[in-house]
């Protein structure tokens, strides 16, 4: 029996985990529920991702997070220290997800049942070593709502390959916001769309177009093929070390998962660009 291409499923099903995980960011729903506690804009999506490892404190989660504003993840735990609690904020980011769902793509509502108690076994068994943001999301407590439990075990599973590909770009020596000009690029978007979108400040964008030179990986301003080469490993790489969860799952259910999300997420990466924009959640995107 020939083995299953395991990257190439992980590839293709990051996507619908990324759409199935992401769209709530930009969600007006969220965004309201979110402000009223005092948490405006970008802040509260911060806040909720921030919420397992905000115990730590802001230089932890500045680590996990890798290319968003430090000083923007700093305000956001302070908003909350000020005007609110963590449990209020992920409580408000679940109600959202329920109610988005049921609005916009009520035929995820079922896969996400039906996957809740096949993928928590398997998020149970990766491994959490150099993985925190994905090993603090596991000590939270699982929903007993199905729908959001399947979402949830689904968001440590996007934690899990989030880490994963940080490890990837600490071991090729770049930093956040080095890797955040490379995947620009790599993406096509206009420059430095995706650092700027990440809170990156004037002054440390200028750094990291310096240093990129330095190392071959940038010259007048513009990305080299070294540059561009160097993110495309990263993303291979990537898709390479986190296919265990799908093994772990099996070939049918990860090609029914493909089957199950990738028409709704569709739709609900449809309503990020009107909610956000047509650049925002790059990984769910394929590269033209």
């Amino acid at each position: 029996m020939t083995e299953p291409d395991w990257t190439a499923i992980t590839s293709r099903n990051a996507r619908s985990v990324q759409t199935t995980i992401g769209w709530i960011f930009w969600d007006p729903g969220a965004l309201a529920r979110l402000e009223a506690l005092g948490l405006p804009g970008p802040l509260g999506y911060i806040a909720a991702r921030a919420a397992p490892l905000a115990p730590a404190g802001p230089d932890a989660v500045i680590a996990s997070f890798g290319s968003i504003s430090p000083e923007g993840i700093r305000w956001a735990l302070e908003a909350v220290a000020t005007s609110t609690t963590f449990e209020a904020v992920w409580r408000a980011r679940d109600d959202a997800v329920l109610e988005g769902l049921g609005a916009y793509a009520p035929d995820l509502r079922a896969p996400l049942t039906r996957l809740g108690p096949l993928l928590w076994p398997v998020v149970d068994e990766l491994p959490t070593v150099g993985r925190v943001l994905a090993a603090s999301h596991l000590r939270m407590p699982r929903p007993t709502d199905p729908v959001l439990s399947g979402w949830h075990a689904l968001n440590c599973l996007r934690e899990w390959r989030g880490d994963t590909h940080w490890a990837l770009v600490v071991a090729a020596g770049l930093t956040g916001v080095e890797v955040s000009v490379l995947h620009n690029a790599w993406l096509g978007y206009e420059r430095d769309w995706l650092p700027t979108s990440r809170g990156t400040a004037g002054a440390d964008l200028t750094s990291a177009w310096a240093t990129l030179e330095t190392k071959g990986l940038a010259i007048d301003g513009a990305v080299t093929p070294a540059g561009l080469a160097l993110r495309q490993q990263l993303e291979d790489d990537t898709d390479h070390l986190t296919t265990l969860p799908w093994q772990l799952l099996g070939k049918g259910e990860s090609e029914r998962f493909a089957s199950d999300f990738e028409g709704p997420c569709r739709r609900l990466l449809a309503r990020v660009d009107l909610t956000a924009g047509p650049n925002y959640q790059p990984a769910s995107r394929l590269r033209p």
